[in-house]
């Protein structure tokens, strides 16, 4: 029995989760997954990929928005919803989309606090960022992810990892919304439609992994691993994969404890990563 052990959301893109127990499915995601973002002068997104010490920037959900927290720069407070204030087209990977510019003083504090010049961007709902269609069905859309709405990652796979490397590594290294226990390792890969709590998710793409995962998530310091290991493995089409992306059918709730069912799979000739 596959059992979703784990629900986090990343409401800033890029900086720090948050672990949930209970998480609503909105139409582009778990609510507020990704609906802010750090753009830079050109209005182009922002990531630890260049910048790692966004790791260091800690999230939090209170009754009146999202807290920031910087352990020796203090924290700001963010409206869940901006006024209305200028809306830009800002640029994220090949996508153009738009959004609300949220603050000037939260503009100054976290380009205080990074040590470059940045502003906060606020997706909107009536933005509609549709993900790759060569791989997910028409009208899917996403907040400011990095292509889809979910990644969905077994606590097996993890364990697999990490006894081939020489020192463990959590899971937040790989930023998953959805964790699961139970069956084998990499038993996500297969995935082509589950349902989780009534809701109907579909495996559209195994995900490609970059730099980001290399930077310990507490600290902000980069090294070699995982993906030194995870080349020697999970590597296929130049691309080195841990997780899937997933896209859904309709909103709703899912919590953990719930009961992942698997309704099909794809062909593993075509899907799967070759296991040594």
């Amino acid at each position: 029995m596959l059992t979703v052990s784990a629900i986090n959301i990343y409401p800033i893109k890029s900086l720090g989760g948050i672990s949930l127990t209970t998480a609503e499915v909105t139409d582009r995601g778990l609510k507020y997954d990704r609906r802010w973002m750090l753009v830079d002068e050109h209005n182009r997104f922002l990531t630890q990929r260049e910048h790692p010490q966004m790791a260091l920037l800690k999230v939090d959900i209170k009754s009146e928005g999202l807290l920031v927290i910087h352990h020796l720069k203090g924290h700001v407070t963010i409206p869940f919803r901006p006024a209305d204030h200028a809306r830009q087209e800002v640029v994220i990977w090949d996508d153009t989309c738009t959004g609300v510019f949220v603050s000037e003083d939260l503009d100054n504090w976290f380009s205080d606090v990074l040590g470059f010049k940045c502003r906060l961007i606020y997706m909107p709902d009536d933005t509609r960022r549709e993900v790759d269609q060569r791989y997910a069905a028409k009208g899917s859309i996403t907040s400011f992810s990095d292509a889809y709405p979910f990644l969905i990652i077994g606590q097996a796979s993890l364990d697999d990892l990490n006894r081939r490397l020489a020192e463990p590594l959590p899971m937040d290294r790989f930023r998953p919304n959805i964790v699961f226990t139970g069956g084998q390792p990499f038993e996500e890969d297969l995935m082509d439609h589950i349902n989780i709590s009534g809701i109907s998710f579909y495996g559209v793409k195994l995900c490609a992994r970059c730099v980001m995962t290399t930077i310990n998530q507490q600290t902000g310091v980069k090294a070699k691993e995982p993906l030194k290991t995870l080349a020697s493995y999970r590597h296929k089409n130049n691309k080195i994969l841990f997780g899937q992306n997933l896209t859904h059918d309709i909103t709703g709730q899912i919590k953990v404890g719930d009961t992942i069912d698997v309704l099909s799979i794809h062909n593993e000739e075509r899907f799967m990563v070759p296991q040594k």
